[in-house]
């Protein structure tokens, strides 16, 4: 007589069907396993390219199959760690004046200024590329805007072009900032600033005006007028206009600025390229930097402007 218990039909056809649903159970989550493993694998290697994308220079120079206007782009502020600095812009400039098949290069401008220090290394980059490529003229296309650092750069140019109603000018420098002492005295509250140098503190928004520190900080800023003006007529020569409020600080449009010699013409870049250059090809040299390039750069410059604001410097002057 066997001792195994004797199932009922009932009961055997439960055990099965518990069975067959836990293997389906199983087998479906193996296939969603499988799917998202699928999924996250496709997904990493989406984020690889992504990645190897972004971080591979945006270099667009390159040569065209024949004669051609070679362009570089000055675009935005003019800073050190932005898109319009003197290195990537000297880089494209540097690159078209090389191409074997550069006719004449052409910097299109859309900038109302900026450091004087980048817009100086760009101005005085140009002139050296002049001089060594005597045979490839440099023109400076306006856009939208010209003005003070922007034109700063523009004026190395052998001819300027600007469309009627660009905004050309600016021939001035600034340094800005707030002063927050009534203010303080009225919430009541007391600044302690503690610093080594009789003037170290004369930015600062919170404390009376250091007269002596204005007078010195005022005759710098003409200093660097006077640079800015000298540059100007070095490169307009007698185009420009007996204007008395020509390096005023003041602008104008496109029609006004030809008017007064700043410009040489109103044309567009196409135009320039056709009818002057005569090679209608153009081919861009403007150099953007990689993702990882910019996120340093603005790092550096996050940093730096921390350092500068503890050392009490964090003012600045500018071509504007």
């Amino acid at each position: 007589m066997s001792d195994e218990p004797n199932l009922g039909p009932n009961q055997a056809t439960w055990e099965r069907d518990a069975l067959t649903r836990l293997a389906g159970a199983a087998l479906l989550e193996q296939r969603r396993s499988r799917r998202w493993s699928i999924f996250f694998r496709l997904a990493f290697l989406g984020y690889l390219i992504v990645l190897g994308v972004l971080l591979v220079p945006k270099d667009l120079s390159g040569g065209g199959t024949g004669p051609h206007t070679a362009v570089v782009r000055l675009e935005g502020v003019i800073t050190s760690s932005g898109d319009a600095d003197a290195k990537s812009v000297i880089k494209g400039l540097r690159s078209a004046f090389a191409d074997k098949n550069t006719v004449a290069v052409v910097l299109e401008i859309n900038s109302p200024g900026g450091s004087p220090v980048q817009a100086g290394q760009m101005h005085d980059e140009i002139l050296r590329l002049r001089e060594k490529y005597p045979d490839i003229p440099l023109y400076s296309v306006i856009d939208d805007i010209c003005a003070s650092g922007g034109y700063y750069v523009a004026a190395a140019s052998e001819r300027i072009y600007a469309d009627k109603a660009s905004i050309v000018g600016s021939i001035g420098v600034l340094m800005n900032g707030f002063g927050f002492v009534e203010t303080l005295d009225k919430l009541g509250i007391e600044r302690r600033l503690l610093t080594a140098g009789a003037h170290k503190g004369s930015l600062d928004p919170f404390s009376p005006i250091d007269v002596a520190a204005v007078t010195h900080i005022q005759s710098m800023l003409d200093d660097i007028h006077q640079q800015f003006i000298e540059v100007v007529k070095a490169g307009r020569g007698e185009r420009l206009k007996d204007q008395p409020e020509l390096f005023s600080g003041l602008v104008w449009s496109g029609e006004q600025s030809l008017e007064l010699g700043l410009i040489d013409g109103l044309a567009s870049l196409g135009e320039v390229a056709r009818d002057i250059v005569n090679a209608e090809e153009i081919v861009d040299f403007t150099v953007g930097e990689s993702y990882l390039d910019r996120l340093s750069r603005r790092m550096g410059a996050a940093a730096g402007e921390s350092i500068a604001a503890k050392l009490g410097v964090a003012s600045q002057f500018e071509f504007k």
